[in-house]
């Protein structure tokens, strides 16, 4: 095996962006080893090493190729040769292909006991330098860049994110030769450029983070270690505060710098009477500081703020911060004070000059059409008359905020400060608390609305969105699904699961008709139809993400249980009565796909009991007490007891299929035999196609 040795590999750029850094990041390993295992050299572990002015490598590689004895197995002996032992056509295309002469082959008896010929070829070792230095290049030029244009600089037309400025690429102490761009590798970093700018020799790649760190860059491990110390930090000594630091935010601020220094800055108290999500919106998204909130969960004067600059000249660095994020926070404030100063019907009315989508009108129309649908869904959910009246109300003011400057400048606001602007204009806790969660929930595993008014107008704006996009012939398409109908399903389910009770077909309906009023031509059966099979696909869907059998939510599918808290409650009751007793259920879902199979329902259901024998009469017995049970349980929602009455069928139909023989000659014993098992079959009916418990997996 080939000697290995520590190998370096580091970009050197001006600052990239977070984003494309954190996707370089992710990119680095597999072009490396790719590239490794194409040139032959064997390698350890892989790691990268990262911050905003570089991207780095470090592995083992071994110093050169293995030798190999290539051998190739050709055509047979009495092809490759003639009579008189001449090479033909094919002995001389095999040994081209295979780049030896034809001479060179040699001929041997393999293990099936033919005669071939065989090429054999000695491939010396070769030496790694060379090797690397084309991988080196090819990684720089291979190394993609989504969302963001690369750059070119010097006199070639290479590329990259931003322009290269150097390069170094070490195998033990030697430079490994690269050049891109006019730029030629060596064996120097750069430092941090407040803290210890210009050149620093790396003498072996072992060493190279200790010279970084003495240059004043961490690595993205070590950066958000400090980070998270100095909050860490903070919180203790403010007794028990919360630094507010989303993921996103935080990645982003992680790859910002490369010395972090963890302060806090102050704005002033007049700020704190301005919405806080405000606030906190435009300190993380505009300037990357992370909002401080105390024990009781309330926002406070102090920010984070997370430094690149030198850690003596703190004063200054949170001064100059404090500064910027005063100008920013008098913006936020003026937005929202001069929002305050308009109506909430002025500001609705606004929406009439605000598209929703081409063909389905104004947001003014939208929002008429969810104050409608509210009551709808009010009702068939049975929410009473008060909670029924501050939904309508929330509906009426759900969509006035679009044209607030505060949502205008702060977009992920929506909603939010509707319900700040509905409670100062004297509106009710409910109606304001309603507006602000109607959006709930934008994303999976979000929050729903707290109250039963919220819940009614998310379901109603929803609702209204994906019967729209049905209406005129717009549904998801693959991965094309512009309006998010598939997640506002989602959403539709798990509120009226989770809060309200109802189902969701008879809510399709009242919002399709609101778009035949409003002009819209369509043929509304069609397009209910569509739309209530997109919802029980995505509700088809959450049933085997929660770990469903697909067969058990293909059979609960078939029947008539479609209000989402029913439909999963009778597929879980299902699931865990097969776990429980699977012998049973895969029995009885035998016997009633055979029943299935013969029963002819233009017989229909009456029998006549002189005719029949001891199997059939319990049967018969059976399966009209457990009709009987079924809706019993259908009518208390009780579906574990639901699913026992269907499991008990299974001895009597096991007997009557051993004991009966059901297309008897005899035509009044084969009917009165096919009638009784439409009565066995009509027990299910509605519930469940048991059959599809059957199916092979």
């Amino acid at each position: 095996m080939a000697e290995t040795q520590s190998f370096l590999f580091e970009i050197g750029c001006e600052e990239m962006p977070a984003a494309p850094l954190m996707n370089a990041v992710r990119q680095l390993p597999g072009l490396l080893t790719r590239g490794l295992d194409v040139a032959g050299l064997a390698y350890g572990d892989v790691r990268v090493v990262s911050s905003p002015r570089r991207l780095a490598l470090l592995a083992t590689v071994a110093t050169e190729t293995e030798a190999v004895h290539e051998v190739k197995r050709g055509p047979a002996a009495n092809i490759a040769f003639d009579a008189e032992g001449v090479p033909t056509k094919a002995a001389e295309g095999f040994a081209r292909k295979c780049g030896v002469s034809a001479d060179a082959l040699v001929r041997r008896v393999d293990e099936d006991g033919r005669e071939y010929v065989f090429a054999e070829k000695d491939i010396p070792a070769a030496p790694a330098l060379p090797l690397l230095s084309k991988l080196c290049y090819d990684i720089i030029a291979n190394l993609e860049w989504p969302n963001y244009r690369s750059q070119r600089w010097g006199s070639t037309h290479e590329t990259f994110v931003r322009p290269i400025r150097w390069i170094c690429a070490l195998l033990g102490e030697e430079v490994v030769p690269v050049s891109y761009a006019d730029v030629v590798s060596g064996n120097t970093t750069r430092g941090h450029r407040v803290l210890a700018p210009g050149e620093h020799v790396v003498a072996k790649p072992e060493a190279y983070e200790q010279v970084l760190e003495a240059a004043g860059v961490l690595s993205e491990e070590r950066r958000r270690a400090v980070i998270a110390e100095g909050i860490a930090r903070i919180e203790a000594e403010r007794g028990g505060a919360h630094v507010d630091t989303p993921k996103k935010v935080l990645d982003e601020v992680v790859n910002l710098c490369e010395w972090p220094t963890v302060l806090v800055g102050t704005f002033d108290e007049e700020f704190l009477n301005v919405p806080h999500e405000i606030i906190c919106e435009s300190m993380l998204s505009n300037q990357r500081y992370f909002p401080i909130y105390d024990a009781a969960g309330a926002l406070t004067r102090e920010f984070v703020v997370v430094s690149n600059g030198r850690p003596e000249c703190a004063e200054r660095i949170i001064d100059g911060n404090e500064r910027v994020v005063r100008a920013r926070l008098y913006d936020a404030k003026f937005f929202y004070d001069e929002d305050l100063k308009v109506p909430l019907e002025e500001l609705r009315s606004r929406l009439a000059d605000v598209a929703f989508q081409e063909k389905l009108g104004s947001v003014l129309q939208k929002s008429e059409r969810i104050e409608d649908l509210s009551l709808a869904i009010a009702h068939e959910a049975r929410v009473g008359a008060h909670a029924a009246s501050d939904a309508q109300r929330a509906a009426h003011f759900a969509k006035a905020d679009l044209v607030s400057s505060a949502v205008i400048e702060f977009t992920s606001q929506q909603g939010v400060m509707g319900g700040y602007y509905a409670k100062a204009a004297g509106e009710s806790d409910e109606v304001a608390a309603a507006i602000r969660d109607h959006y709930r929930p934008r994303f999976a595993g979000d929050e729903l609305p707290e109250g039963i008014a919220g819940c009614i107008v998310a379901v109603a704006d929803k609702l209204d969105t994906i019967a729209g996009m049905f209406a005129i012939g717009e549904p998801p398409t693959g991965s094309k699904d512009p309006f998010a109908l598939r997640r506002s399903a989602i959403g539709v389910l798990n509120i009226l699961r989770a809060r309200l009770g109802c189902g969701y077909e008879e809510l399709v309906q009242p919002a399709l008709e609101a778009y035949a009023e409003q002009g819209i031509e369509f043929d509304i059966d069609a397009t209910k139809a569509a739309v209530c099979t997109f919802i029980k696909g995505r509700m088809e869907q959450m049933a085997r993400d929660e770990g469903l059998a697909p067969d058990t939510v293909a059979a609960v599918s078939a029947g008539s249980v479609s209000a989402p808290v029913d439909y999963f409650a009778l597929a879980h009751a299902l699931e865990d009565a097969r776990q429980g007793d699977a012998e049973t259920f895969d029995n009885l879902a035998t016997a009633y796909a055979r029943a299935s199979h013969l029963a002819d329902a233009s017989l229909g259901v009456e029998v006549d009991e002189a005719l029949m024998g001891a199997s059939e009469r319990a049967l018969l017995s059976a399966s009209d007490a457990a009709r009987d049970a079924v809706a019993h349980a259908l009518e208390k929602k009780n579906f574990p007891a639901l699913i026992a009455a269907l499991a008990a069928l299974r001895a009597p139909i096991d007997r009557f299929f051993d004991d009966v023989m059901v297309m008897d000659e005899d035509i009044a014993l084969r009917e009165n035999r096919l009638r009784l098992l439409n009565r066995f079959e009509a027990v299910f009916a509605g519930v469940a196609n048991i059959g599809e418990l059957a199916r092979k997996k």
